[in-house]
């Protein structure tokens, strides 16, 4: 019922306007409504390029008619949230979704919307899955196996119905197929990575033909190119084969099993290198896979020999000079430098130095809300922290190129110490780049030197580093 009265407002306000039937097979509508909006706009992106800025009306709804979209994924934001969809010519879909639960309450309605749908509740299982299935990876490889078999097939089951209960094109079918085939495969992955590096033995009963799916994988799908499922276990891949060439004796805390050594990330680059050909997929790699060597980086030999190793690849020049500022970023970040004069901004509004936050010990943290569940798990695990260290001062640096006013709102309503949560205001650096830095933690001393710059907030030895921090000062 709320879709056929969203419909009917939507023409009231005149945002329906195509004017003939012809127009409308060779149009794509996109419009709904968004309760407890965050912003003003809903964005429509593909391949990480927006399209279009749609901007709500006085009753939080939106629409229009686009010309010449090709059939596939998209993606919709609305900031801070996002979620995919799936349109092709002829398609006329209402969207409508309350920010209050964001994926939860996505509905989509219309000609078309079904594939939407299919792909959504796909996002919400595997969500679902990817919690529980972390129980499984304590099991043998045969137990691990039919659990994730059964699931796969029940998957499969679904998408056979669908298919027959309608004539869907053979591009939508190829996708929705894979979004089950890679999140299996995502899942032997992880299971394959984590039994390496923390229960050897059960490593050693691994199969042969365990990975056998790997010998049919796309590693440069145009069409799955933005598509998170695709992308998730490429990552893995990777992540996988850097520790595969670990000798199983060595212990977790060895170098060869940092995911953040240099030694693994160059194995990655080449990796990327040696199996994708397309440019800009390749790019989107060398973008992750540098940036993440730079940032981890803690000596300024190590930062050159990154760039060294991406200058000898066919990376975009544009994009490398990118990573040569961050790699000069990375280099006043260092440990011995002194960072105190950042410029910062509080939810007041003001404009602070990070060396007049705080005359005690200082961790800064760093976080996006455009990485919404990273930003929620980060938040509980700082409230934490701040009970059991008070003598030490927990900073976030918001990297957002969001205005002052959208920043702080979230920070009032979704923190519990707003007046520790501070605004980068200025950057030398695209700020897609410090997305690298979200995991990163600086220690500071209270003059802003930095004492410690290559700590992560899920490392097991974190509290250690902290202890060791404040010993400093006793």
């Amino acid at each position: 019922m709320k879709l056929k009265l969203l419909l009917i407002s939507l023409i009231s306000f005149g945002i329906l306007g195509c004017n003939s039937e012809e127009e409308k097979r060779q149009s794509t509508f996109i419009g709904g409504e968004i309760v407890n909006p965050k912003s003003k706009f809903f964005i429509l992106s593909k391949n990480n390029t927006i399209l279009d800025t749609l901007y709500l009306n006085q009753n939080n709804q939106f629409g229009k008619y686009f010309e010449g979209l090709e059939e596939g994924i998209y993606r919709f934001n609305h900031p801070p949230e996002n979620q995919i969809l799936y349109l092709q010519p002829g398609d006329s879909i209402l969207i409508w979704l309350n920010t209050l639960a964001f994926d939860e309450s996505i509905n989509f309605s219309g000609e078309g919307a079904k594939k939407s749908d299919f792909l959504l509740d796909l996002y919400l299982a595997n969500q679902d899955e990817s919690q529980m299935i972390l129980s499984y990876y304590k099991y043998h490889p045969e137990e691990f196996s039919e659990k994730i078999d059964s699931i796969y097939r029940t998957k499969n089951k679904q998408i056979n119905k669908l298919i027959q209960k309608k004539d869907y094109s053979e591009k939508f079918i190829e996708i929705a197929r894979a979004g089950i085939n890679y999140q299996y495969y995502h899942f032997k992955e992880r299971y394959a990575f984590l039994t390496r590096k923390y229960f050897k033995e059960l490593a050693q009963e691994i199969p042969e033909d365990f990975h056998d799916y790997r010998k049919n994988i796309n590693f440069e799908s145009e069409n799955l190119n933005t598509y998170y499922v695709y992308t998730n276990f490429i990552d893995d891949y990777f992540r996988t084969k850097a520790i595969e060439r670990c000798d199983p004796k060595l212990p977790p805390s060895d170098d060869c099993f940092d995911l953040n050594s240099i030694r693994n990330i160059s194995y990655k680059i080449i990796l990327a290198d040696s199996l994708i050909s397309n440019p800009e997929i390749k790019n989107s790699y060398y973008d992750r896979l540098g940036s993440q060597g730079i940032t981890f980086s803690q000596k300024i030999e190590t930062i050159d020999s990154v760039i060294n190793l991406l200058e000898e690849t066919n990376y975009d020049k544009g994009k490398l000079n990118k990573l040569k500022q961050m790699a000069e970023v990375q280099k006043s970040l260092l440990p011995g430098n002194n960072i105190g004069n950042l410029p910062l901004s509080n939810v007041k509004g003001d404009t602070i130095r990070l060396k007049e936050i705080s005359d005690k010990p200082t961790i800064t943290y760093h976080w996006s809300m455009a990485s919404k569940n990273h930003f929620f798990w980060q938040q509980n695990i700082i409230d934490n922290l701040r009970k059991k260290y008070p003598e030490v001062d927990f900073v976030g640096i918001n990297i957002d190129n969001n205005t002052h006013a959208d920043w702080a709102e979230i920070v009032k309503a979704q923190t519990r110490k707003p007046g520790m949560e501070f605004h980068l205001t200025f950057s030398r650096i695209d700020r897609d780049l410090l997305k690298a830095y979200l995991n990163k933690t600086f220690f500071i001393d209270a003059g802003g030197e930095i004492i410690r710059g290559s700590s992560q907030l899920n490392s097991k030895s974190f509290e250690r580093e902290i202890l060791e921090f404040l010993n400093r000062y006793n």
